[in-house]
């Protein structure tokens, strides 16, 4: 299967999802929970900060210019970390009964955006690594060890 989620709309992404897991608990009216349930409540915000961070200091056409740390198959590999943990989180911690489809999408939204994005760890196969310096060839190795011997 082939990526469909460009570099651009995948970094506009970072910054949607961002704002959306930190407005969630209130958005999607679960933010009574947080005296009982304290994860259904702080995790989406805890995920919310670090794509916002992850997405302000990428190296997508999208972050900023100044500092860029974070490559995109980094990115894409926390997007599926934080995607899977997220939609498991209301079973992990127990809170299904309370609130669960609002963790569940936007876990489900953030591993698809990690897998299926360009350049995707997941989907795009390694470039060979070139030799950085020396013999490249073992056929001229042997006239070295001809002469050794």
């Amino acid at each position: 299967m082939k990526p469909f989620i460009s570099k651009t709309f995948y970094g506009i992404l970072n910054y949607l999802m961002a704002v959306v897991l930190l407005s969630s608990p209130w958005l999607f009216g679960f933010a009574d929970v947080r005296t009982t349930f304290a994860a259904a409540f702080f995790m989406p915000l805890l995920m919310g900060w670090l794509q916002f961070i992850m997405s302000a200091f990428s190296e997508s056409p999208t972050g900023f210019g100044f500092l860029k740390v974070f490559p995109m198959q980094m990115q894409n590999l926390f997007d599926v970390l934080m995607g899977t943990f997220l939609l498991s989180l209301p079973m992990i911690y127990g809170f299904c009964h309370v609130v669960f489809w609002p963790h569940f999408l936007m876990g489900l939204i953030l591993t698809i955006k990690g897998v299926f994005a360009q350049d995707s760890p997941f989907l795009t196969r390694p470039h060979r690594a070139l030799p950085e310096t020396g013999v490249t060839s073992t056929d001229s190795l042997e006239g070295r060890l001809d002469q050794h011997h």
